[in-house]
């Protein structure tokens, strides 16, 4: 049994618990993350960054509690605390993902999109990964995908040399067709930032999702997320969605535009090819 004094430390000071040990978890890009074993007899985890941007972990766990609002939808760790430099969570007990959870995740999830959002963004500004991620609210989700999602980082990723040029205007391009491509809904609950990644299988078939980027869009935002980097028992998850929140006809061909801005967020923070394969992506819409 180990323990770090200073995170135990720092724990101590937002818990009414004491921390009886700690133990490093591997996986986080962004921040460090610790296991807590608390005299209380709980299990908590503990993610930290030393000068995390403004408002950084407020904002994850603000979209932790917005996801958590909604009635049998989506599960979510428990916030514990939260602070400028950390956050603290209930811990989540994995195990390998099964078909009755996938059914179960599937129907939380229409129903978390379901519940809706009053416009298209947030009223306040976020982050995905490390980025910020720019939430003011815009008339049509048209207008919110380009100005909001694709056109902040293909900048980036263009100045940055990330991407080719000739790759850049095959995607502003497409990105301009959205509001031709997706039906016309009502702004969804999103989690925003929905990759396999971000989607922990809990015990007794509770699916629990992690580290939101929360704000009012298209529902095939986060669809096109889940099937962008495999997640596990997909068609069981999307079998079970379209029962509760029916899908359109040939949604499958459409979630390449929304797969665009996950592509582009990827390109900014790791380089790599994901912005040749964006404007791959993107080619099809053009």
């Amino acid at each position: 049994m180990t323990r770090q004094p200073a995170v135990a430390g720092r724990a101590e000071q937002l818990l009414s618990s004491s921390v009886i040990s700690t133990a490093p978890v591997a996986g986080g890009d962004v921040s460090s993350a610790v296991k807590l074993r608390l005299s209380s007899g709980r299990t908590a985890f503990l993610k930290s960054l030393t000068q995390a941007p403004p408002q950084f972990f407020e904002r994850e766990a603000a979209g932790l509690r917005w996801l958590a609002e909604v009635d049998d939808g989506v599960a979510t760790p428990d916030v514990l605390a939260v602070d400028s430099d950390c956050l603290i969570l209930g811990w989540v007990e994995t195990t390998r993902p099964g078909q009755d959870a996938a059914s179960a995740f599937g129907r939380a999830l229409a129903r978390t999109h379901l519940a809706g959002a009053p416009e298209w963004g947030a009223d306040a500004d976020g982050y995905i990964g490390r980025l910020p991620l720019a939430n003011q609210p815009l008339p049509t989700w048209a207008e919110f995908y380009v100005e909001r999602r694709i056109t902040p980082y293909l900048r980036v990723a263009r100045d940055k040399g990330l991407v080719a040029a000739a790759d850049a205007d095959l995607i502003e391009r497409a990105a301009a067709r959205v509001g031709e491509v997706v039906p016309d809904e009502p702004a969804a609950r999103l989690h925003g930032d929905l990759w396999n990644g971000n989607v922990l299988w809990g015990q007794e078939d509770r699916v629990v999702v992690i580290d939101p980027a929360t704000y009012g869009g298209h529902r095939e935002v986060d669809l096109a997320m889940l099937t962008l980097f495999g997640l596990p028992q997909l068609p069981h998850v999307m079998a079970a969605y379209d029962e509760v929140a029916p899908l359109g006809d040939d949604w499958q061909e459409r979630l390449g535009i929304h797969q665009l801005f996950p592509l582009l967020v990827h390109a900014c923070l790791f380089g790599g090819g994901y912005g040749a394969r964006a404007a791959k992506i993107a080619a099809r819409y053009l």
